[in-house]
């Protein structure tokens, strides 16, 4: 009988909705199971660093990596993977663009050490005393992983093959990805395996997206009710469907709520936030600045809002302070 081909799957800095998705596969999971040999799940079952150091380079036909990268630990973890895989997948908004942790690049390092080991209301700590990376105990050495500067995206680490999008990747996109893996009928390498449409081509709204939007101000959803068959930038509701891919099955918009834009830009958009920022400015009533500033007062976190999933993987990076 031949051998199944080999997989893994690993957690870096994200909030474990990913590996819940693979759950998400239902009975489908157990043809997964039964086409491929699961080598590495930490998560699920008690595979160890060793394991996968003991494998010969290549030994594993894909690796899903999801979450992006902040620490010593997760970087190592990501290099071993990758010698060990001959595909790597970026699994996960936080793989593909650096997610929500990626936001954290919008504050410097020892401002998140501060405030997680010292200023958060529900500390006690008048100390502030924090985590060092080696400190002894009971005779021996214990070794923490680094905290780095900025919070990275996948490949800036390490090659990537393929990127699976999304917060969390959509059932039918990971069984998709798994049979061509196996079928061996995969696109071009650092192709996203979903389509390259934007999200709106999708919605079930489109037909009431007018062709030139006049915005006069901007509300929060939670501010006023929302029409369920108009299209929701049209009403003033930040949308990142624009600007974002298609393939998730427009869910949020189904369920009454806007796009945040966690399948990532299409390949036609360089950067995903500017991209929004662009439509929703020229879709403006107000051209005097008094008036522009009293209806961007519906976007009170411009950054959150335009960039939630993206900060890594943008040409904005991270904060700089002169």
């Amino acid at each position: 009988m031949p051998e199944k081909p080999k997989v893994g799957f690993y957690w870096c800095a994200s909030c474990g909705g990913c590996e819940e998705s693979v759950v998400d596969l239902a009975e489908q999971i157990l043809d997964v199971v039964a086409a491929v040999d699961i080598v590495f799940w930490p998560v699920a079952m008690d595979f160890k660093k060793s394991d996968v150091e003991a494998m010969p380079d290549n030994a594993m036909a894909a690796v899903f990596i999801n979450g992006a990268i902040r620490t010593t630990e997760q970087e190592e973890m990501a290099r071993l993977l990758r010698k060990k895989s001959a595909v790597v997948v970026a699994y996960g908004s936080c793989a593909h663009l650096g997610g929500i942790p990626g936001l954290a690049n919008l504050v410097t390092r020892q401002e998140i050490l501060s405030f997680v080991y010292g200023d958060a209301p529900s500390n006690q700590n008048a100390e502030h005393i924090q985590p060092q990376r080696t400190i002894g105990t009971n005779g021996a050495a214990v070794h923490l992983p680094a905290f780095h500067e900025t919070v990275r995206t996948l490949d800036q680490v390490i090659s990537v093959d393929y990127y699976l999008p999304g917060c969390p990747p959509t059932p039918k996109l990971l069984a998709d990805a798994v049979t061509a893996l196996l079928s061996g009928t995969l696109p071009p390498k650092g192709s996203v395996l979903a389509p390259d449409t934007a999200l709106c081509d999708e919605c079930p709204r489109k037909e009431s997206k007018p062709n030139d939007l006049v915005l006069e101000a901007f509300h929060r959803p939670h501010q006023k009710e929302v029409d369920r068959d108009l299209c929701l930038l049209a009403q003033g509701i930040v949308c990142l469907g624009p600007a974002t891919r298609s393939g998730c099955g427009a869910l949020c918009v189904d369920g009454n709520m806007a796009c945040t834009g966690c399948f990532g830009p299409t390949s036609h958009v360089r950067d995903q936030g500017a991209k929004i920022l662009s439509a929703v400015a020229s879709g403006m009533a107000a051209r005097e600045s008094d008036a522009i500033k009293v209806a961007l007062e519906g976007i009170p976190d411009p950054a959150g809002s335009f960039y939630r999933y993206s900060v890594p993987a943008s040409l904005l990076r991270k904060r700089i302070d002169h």
